[in-house]
């Protein structure tokens, strides 16, 4: 039941118990319950709005950075990488594997002079920080399970003449 529960909030928190119940054949109170306990586990960690900035015409920079990191013996990337966790512009940090990255930050920022400053000024100067590469994203496609490009619920399929 939780993985169900799951799979429908995470396309669409917005998704009130009633309805979860109605989708899944359960009752009300019980889905209820079922998502209170999973936010106190910290299961569901929050719900979130996403946003087409684009089409609000706002400015607005993404951009990956790649971290290659020291480790510090004993710790290994947990430090560094909850110190940059802290940073506001910071929207998340995944540790890597079979990449050149130790890890991936993905930031964001008003200009590419906000997102260079922030890299050069703040994560390139930390102790463990080896290197940086800074990857901009020139536009979303696809952001959590929801098509940003116009159009998106059409039928695009070609109609075939008999």
């Amino acid at each position: 039941m939780r993985k169900r529960i799951l799979a429908l909030l995470e396309t669409n928190s917005r998704l009130t118990p009633p309805e979860i119940a109605d989708m899944l054949g359960l009752e009300a109170e019980e889905v209820a319950a079922e998502i209170k306990k999973m936010e106190d586990e910290n299961i569901i960690c929050g719900y979130h709005t996403l946003i087409n900035w684009d089409a609000l015409g706002e400015e607005r920079v993404i951009a990956l950075i790649g971290l290659k990191i020291s480790p510090v013996r004993g710790e290994g990337f947990d430090r560094i990488s909850t110190r940059i966790s802290k940073f506001e512009e910071v929207k998340s940090v995944f540790l890597m594997s079979g990449s050149s990255n130790d890890l991936i930050l993905t930031i964001e920022g008003e200009s590419l002079k906000d997102i260079s400053h922030f890299v050069y000024g703040k994560i390139a100067p930390m102790d463990s920080v080896v290197s940086t590469a800074t990857y901009f994203v020139l536009k979303k496609y696809k952001d959590h399970h929801v098509s940003m490009v116009e159009g998106h619920g059409e039928d695009e399929r070609i109609q075939i003449q008999a």
